[in-house]
């Protein structure tokens, strides 16, 4: 009995010393780790903007992108579709002015297998997004215009959703 009590005693004094060294970790790395998506999220607006943008400035839940003359010229958001193999996938995506043609996106978070829903960030990919409505997009197996990955449709469609929900953000 007492090896027991000195087993269970020792495991809860070294899961305690663990914890306490866990939360020391969290609380002196959560401010980078925020500071760090900050700057990350502001590459990806800036990166999915029409060239020519001087200045990206929050409207909303999204971005009013100027040139140097102050003139708009394009717009970004951030879409989401918990549906993705995965789960979760967020974009940055960038509009024309016209708030419907779509110029890019840049993934912000995705966890889809690696090789086959992870292509959802190759230009062969990506690409094939550029000018077209994010209202309206769908993949060709359900009688949209975009090229499904192949072996991962789930994926190519939550990519279309959260478009669409980063257009309906404008």
């Amino acid at each position: 009995m007492k090896k027991i009590l000195a087993l269970v005693t020792s495991l809860t004094a070294i899961s305690a010393v663990c914890a306490g060294v866990l939360a020391y970790v969290n609380e002196i790395t959560k401010e980078p780790i925020k500071a760090t998506a900050a700057a990350n999220e502001q590459k990806a607006i800036m990166a999915v903007m029409p060239r020519g943008v001087e200045k990206a400035e929050p409207v909303g839940d999204a971005f009013v992108g100027r040139n140097a003359e102050g003139k708009v010229i394009g717009y970004a958001a951030k879409g989401m579709d918990a549906g993705g193999y995965g789960g979760d996938i967020v974009l940055m995506v960038g509009f024309q002015a016209d708030k419907k043609s779509v110029i890019s996106y840049k993934v912000l978070q995705a966890a889809e297998t690696p090789g086959l829903g992870m292509k959802l960030s190759t230009p062969e990919f990506a690409g094939q997004f550029a000018g077209k409505n994010g209202a309206s997009l769908g993949v060709k197996k359900d009688g949209g215009e975009i090229e499904a990955i192949t072996s991962a449709t789930i994926t190519s469609r939550a990519v279309c959703r959260a478009i669409a929900d980063a257009q309906r953000k404008l």
